[in-house]
């Protein structure tokens, strides 16, 4: 051989030596879309969790991405992957979960779960956020940003009225016979002040879905095959929903505004409100009153659906790139990081674990009202959740808006809901 082409030979060697060590150093780069949905600080959060992993994982790069919504996460999220262009992992709703099956867009968690510390990290979870998170003997989602609803009221205004601020309605007629004393009109008969409001704009299902747990009621079966829009006590919870507003006078008329109803809390203009405990840190921050947190008042029963959202991992994602966002979801959901997510945002902490860590048990203890969707999770159910989920759950917000509005009966509501989510489900019924 030629010295030339020796020489030729070895830098060809050296430098494919290079490059290969090059490509053993780059990092794997995980890209993450998070919904933002509730108020506060929650980008700077994830931020500062993105580089804090990085920091501990310097062989990976976390890219969140920030999607909007959760119904705009999850059409982003649909569109990627038909533009073969998918997130290694999101945060989208639990709910999503059949949906994301169908359209083979992500795959279980079941075969990253190999050792002993993985199963026992996964037994952790507390079992009613589980429910939305697994299905056919698989895990498909893994609890993150989870919640209930709860109910805040103004302690100032409840002393005004004569009640006892330290105890909130514990059934739906307590709450109707509180909401009473403390609506407020004006001499014109102008309400000045509502005694209760529950939206009914953004997850109005949600909503409702308390008022049918505490019926005692389900709305959808496991399978996510079946609906029960139109059982009885299903509209029964919809009647009491509607008559707050046209029998008892405590309501506001028709649709309530999600994302406005904690602002009117804080304006005053209302003294009890239902939303989601996501909202704690968001309250505790604005109210410029003394404020209480209970569990939603019972009928039959106690109760709310859990919420909120899980992480999933797309099926598009290299190997090495599932690997690498399964090490950031079980090192975002430990017990530490899910006790500081829990304090700073009020969405539950999703493990019992994360509740016995010292900084959780010093602000329960500092802050009482953080443990109430804590506790409300013996009596939670799992959220309404079907395949073709969307336009399922459009049926029943359909139905809601229009007995709320007064536009039908809550009987024919339900009814017409049931049919329309009885013709969607029939192609996956077996």
């Amino acid at each position: 051989m030629k010295r030339s082409t020796l020489w030729g030979w070895f830098v060809v060697v050296a430098l494919a030596a290079l490059s290969g060590a090059t490509l053993a150093q780059a990092p794997v780069e995980i890209s993450f879309y998070y919904p933002v949905a509730v108020g506060g600080p929650i980008t700077k959060l994830i931020d500062q969790f993105a580089a804090d992993f990085e920091k501990e994982n310097p062989g990976i790069k976390v890219k969140p991405i920030y999607s909007g919504s959760y119904q705009e996460s999850i059409t982003k999220a649909l569109t990627a992957v038909k533009s073969n262009d998918a997130p290694t992992t999101s945060v989208l709703l639990s709910t999503d979960m059949f949906t994301l099956i169908d359209e083979e867009a992500i795959v279980p968690f079941d075969p990253l779960i190999k050792t002993p510390e993985d199963q026992a990290w996964l037994r952790g979870f507390y079992p009613a956020f589980m429910e939305n998170s697994q299905t056919g003997g698989k895990t498909w989602g893994i609890p993150f940003q989870r919640s209930t609803i709860v109910l805040y009221y103004n302690k100032e205004m409840f002393k005004d009225a004569g009640l006892d601020p330290n105890r909130a309605p514990a059934t739906w007629k307590e709450m109707a016979e509180y909401a009473q004393k403390l609506t407020k009109r004006d001499a014109s008969g102008k309400v000045t002040q509502w005694g209760v409001q529950i939206p009914s704009s953004g997850f109005p299902y949600w909503l409702f879905q308390g008022l049918t747990t505490e019926n005692d009621v389900q709305l959808m079966n496991a399978a996510g095959t079946e609906t029960y829009y139109d059982k009885p006590a299903v509209i029964e919870a919809l009647q009491y929903w509607m008559d707050l507003t046209s029998k008892y006078k405590v309501h506001p008329e028709g649709i309530v505004e999600w994302g406005t109803t904690p602002k009117d809390f804080f304006e005053r203009k209302v003294a009890m409100i239902w939303t989601t405990t996501g909202n704690l840190t968001n309250v505790k921050n604005n109210a410029k009153f003394d404020f209480g947190v209970a569990m939603l008042p019972a009928n039959k029963r106690r109760g709310s659906p859990t919420g909120g959202g899980n992480f999933y991992l797309f099926k598009q994602a290299k190997p090495e790139q599932q690997a690498a966002a399964f090490k950031f979801i079980k090192w975002i959901t430990s017990p530490a990081r899910a006790a500081q997510w829990g304090i700073d945002t009020g969405y539950v902490a999703v493990s019992p674990d994360a509740w016995a860590t010292p900084v959780m048990r010093k602000y329960v203890a500092d802050f009482p009202p953080a443990a109430v969707a804590r506790d409300q999770l013996q009596y939670a159910v799992a959220e309404l959740s079907t395949h073709d989920n969307q336009r399922v759950t459009k049926a029943l917000n359909d139905g809601l808006q229009a007995g709320l509005t007064g536009t039908k009966s809550a009987e024919q509501a339900m009814k017409d809901s049931q049919r329309e989510a009885e013709r969607l489900l029939r192609p996956y019924r077996k």
